[in-house]
């Protein structure tokens, strides 16, 4: 057996947007929408670096069986579990199993029958068992949650792998996968450190909560906690009806177990679900990283990274998969792979959105992604739950897609090796290389209209939308902007990008948002990568960071930390931006645009525009800070 053929660019199994995809079969569209195959129109742009490599038939079995089933865990909640096995399984076959645990229902009621994605088939016929579960307060299992990934919902990840194990057909190699929260449940299945998860893969995840996604840069991503708790309250109720009148017309809700075909237990669990926590009203009380909740918690409690001694003492190897344009996630993925180094670990890094159904291109529309998701993840799995050489042990450890050259490319470590280049403010709105010898400043009311659009990054993450920032061109007029002039040569930037601004306001807080854009030869503007930071958190700690970052500073985002501006006095803020590989063609302008809010996706503060002034020159001197990769240029 060899790596498999490329098909369904979609994953199913390993998604990050099964939420979105349920929402979007309650509006009919799925079944066209979700079953896309790499023949939809488009370049072939992201296809794999081992596409066209001869391939065996992927196929050990032909056709599954599914059955569904309440697994009583210790406390005597009941898990609804979906497994999928070969349909022509001969006695004494022993298989790996790939375990899910979705937060957004492992089975979609089409009128007393599932919904069933082809990538299920693909890959139980593969030769893998497939094990589909609701975790504890979702879908049709009993239980609450009182907030994500919580001790007793991973502890119950560990008893349903020592349920597998004892199956006549297991082989006793577990390996865990998914998108988005099923990435995170992967993850901290991994912290249990049973000795029979071999290997996992969290695609499209998060690392940090705080930083990655519910408070990027110390602000509330108020746009993504109010449209996920509204998602996850429609599963959770089991009422597709509040997400459209009409809705049940083509879906009673979360599929029930095999033994409860009137919905009986299936209501019983639902009404446990009433208790889940309200997460955007819960972020809505938080400013800093350690500030408890309600119900006496942080966010950190319930991140990855507050696990680095366990994940490390698993010694398993993690595939940390992620895309540009997928939120704050390809930075988690980063900083994941930079902590937890266990043995046979990969990072790979796409042209993709949230989930990598989609392909973002510059200056045009994204088309579908034809990267086989699923065919890769396989490949891993294949190699440690199966002893198959698939060749990936032998290949560069990081694989990454640079943008506009429309290249993959592999590196022994990450970031690749650059050369930090320093664009400074100047006088007439310009970008150089050179700072300016005397203090000086620009002016700029801040307008709180201003945004990055419906179809920004971090859309992809609660609804399915393919990213495509529209001509910035008009968003532009309402920030502050500094240009380069035309570029003499081709410029390649790859790896975290960083400024340095020098402020003052008329605020006590503000906060400070920063696009990277690219402009053409006629004036197009496009989004590469963005940054943002709170002023009320721009202190640099002096104390390491928690896990390792790939910047050279550290915000800890901490109330004891916490540092209000002066009004009228000059402050630096420094902070990342979102990691990216990129290049700027000859003849392009590099433009750094300057905001003070994002409307669109962020809480907007404070409510009185606020006036500040960028400082440049002398003391002073304003910068980007971008890491530029030497050109082959034969």
């Amino acid at each position: 057996m060899t790596r498999p053929q490329t098909q369904d660019s979609r994953p199913y199994l390993f998604e990050t947007t099964t939420m979105k995809r349920t929402i979007l079969i309650l509006l009919f569209l799925s079944m066209s929408l979700a079953l896309l195959s790499c023949a939809t129109a488009g370049p072939a742009l992201d296809t794999a670096w081992w596409t066209g490599r001869p391939a065996a038939p992927e196929r050990v079995y032909h056709g599954f069986t599914r059955t569904s089933f309440y697994l009583p865990m210790r406390d005597g909640v009941r898990i609804a579990a979906d497994l999928y096995l070969p349909k022509d399984l001969r006695a004494g076959d022993k298989l790996p199993t790939i375990l899910s645990q979705t937060r957004y229902w492992r089975a979609l009621d089409l009128g007393g029958r599932p919904y069933l994605a082809d990538e299920i088939e693909r890959i139980v016929e593969h030769g893998y068992a497939l094990i589909r579960l609701d975790v504890r307060g979702s879908g049709a299992s009993f239980g609450s949650i009182p907030y994500p990934w919580s001790p007793d919902e991973v502890r119950d990840g560990a008893e349903v792998v020592d349920w597998i194990i004892k199956q006549p057909w297991s082989s006793g190699k577990v390996g865990a996968a998914g998108g988005s929260y099923e990435g995170t449940t992967a993850e901290f299945l991994l912290t249990t450190k049973h000795p029979n998860v071999l290997a996992i893969a969290p695609m499209f995840a998060l690392f940090d909560v705080y930083a990655d996604v519910a408070f990027p840069g110390g602000i509330q991503l108020e746009w993504f906690t109010r449209t996920w708790q509204r998602g996850n309250r429609i599963m959770d109720l089991d009422r597709p009806q509040d997400y459209a009148w009409w809705a049940p017309i083509f879906t009673r809700g979360v599929m029930p177990v095999d033994a409860d075909p009137d919905r009986v237990l299936l209501r019983r669990a639902v009404r446990e679900h009433a208790h889940n926590i309200d997460v955007h009203q819960a972020a809505g009380r938080l400013t800093f990283r350690d500030d408890a909740s309600d119900q006496g918690f942080s966010p950190d409690r319930f991140s990855p990274f507050s696990f680095i001694a366990e994940l490390r003492a698993s010694g398993k190897p993690i595939y940390n998969y992620s895309g540009w344009m997928d939120a704050g996630y390809a930075n988690a993925a980063v900083k994941r792979w930079l902590t937890v180094r266990n043995p046979g670990s990969r990072l790979l890094l796409g042209p993709w959105q949230h989930g990598g159904g989609d392909q973002y291109r510059p200056f045009a529309k994204p088309v579908k992604a034809k990267f086989d998701h699923i065919g890769e993840v396989l490949r891993f799995f294949d190699y440690y739950l199966q002893d198959i050489n698939t060749g990936i042990a032998a290949e560069p450890p990081v694989r990454y897609f640079t943008l506009v050259d429309d290249a993959w490319k592999s590196a022994a470590a990450w970031p690749p090796p650059s050369t930090p280049t320093s664009f400074y403010l100047r006088e007439g709105h310009a970008l150089d290389l050179t700072p300016g010898h005397d203090e000086a400043f620009d002016e700029y009311r801040v307008d709180l209209t201003a945004g990055a659009g419906g179809k920004a990054r971090w859309n992809a993450l609660a609804i399915d939308v393919a990213v495509q920032y529209p001509d910035r061109a008009a968003q532009d007029r309402k920030l502050l902007c500094y240009n380069s002039g035309p570029l003499p040569g081709d410029v390649e930037v790859t790896g975290h990008p960083y400024v340095s601004l020098f402020a003052s306001s008329t605020a006590t807080d503000g906060a400070f948002f920063v696009y990277l854009e690219d402009v053409n030869e006629h004036g197009d503007v496009c989004c590469v990568t963005e940054g943002e930071l709170r002023a009320l958190h721009r202190r640099l700690s002096d104390q390491p960071p928690p896990y390792r970052l790939p910047v050279p500073f550290y915000h800890t985002f901490r109330r004891a930390d916490a540092q209000l501006l002066t009004p009228g006095e000059t402050a630096e803020l420094r902070f990342e931006l979102l990691p990216v590989s990129y290049v700027f063609k000859k003849g392009h302008a590099i433009r750094v645009a300057i905001a003070g809010a994002d409307a669109d996706h962020f809480l907007v503060f404070p409510s009185d525009p606020p006036t500040i002034r960028l400082h440049r020159g002398g003391g002073h001197a304003s910068c980007v800070v971008l890491p530029v990769v030497k050109r082959n240029t034969e």
